[in-house]
């Protein structure tokens, strides 16, 4: 597994353009996985409950892949990549299956079980802005 660097708000676009690229260059057997670590968060808007996805490596995008000269330049000259992170000139460094799988892990939670979007803390203040209690305030005294 190799960590790409890419434009922010850009890493589904270098995922979708990295695999048209490997099938276009018939470089599958060099690749593996392409994947944009997400997880699902519930955020509630004007009353409704909508699911959307959070980046949790705003930037970078996971590449599974075999490192040669052509699979190297490949991934280096899609567009929006900046390159790959850690190591040298032409040579970067994977990361350990173990932090691959830690990745996927948490990856593969975050789909399973949504968060939502804004988590609150005992003590904290809010104000109630609709309802029946709208323009209240009040304190958490659990979660």
């Amino acid at each position: 597994w190799y960590v790409v660097q890419a434009y922010s708000g850009f890493e589904k676009n270098v995922q979708n353009t990295l695999k048209e690229r490997i099938a276009r260059e018939n470089m599958e057997n060099y690749f593996g996985q392409i994947l944009v670590p997400v997880e699902e968060v519930v955020d509630i808007k004007n009353g409704r409950k909508t699911i959307s996805e959070r980046n949790f490596y705003p930037g970078y995008v996971l590449v599974e892949m075999e490192m040669t000269d052509d699979s190297w330049h490949l991934v280096k000259s899609t567009p929006r990549v900046n390159g790959f992170v850690g190591g040298s000139g032409n040579r970067p460094i994977q990361i350990s299956q173990k932090d691959a799988d830690a990745i996927l892990q948490q990856a593969k939670t975050g789909v399973e079980k949504p968060k939502p979007k804004v988590e609150f803390e005992v003590g904290q203040h809010v104000r109630v802005h609709a309802g029946p209690f709208a323009d209240f305030h009040g304190l958490f005294d659990e979660v």
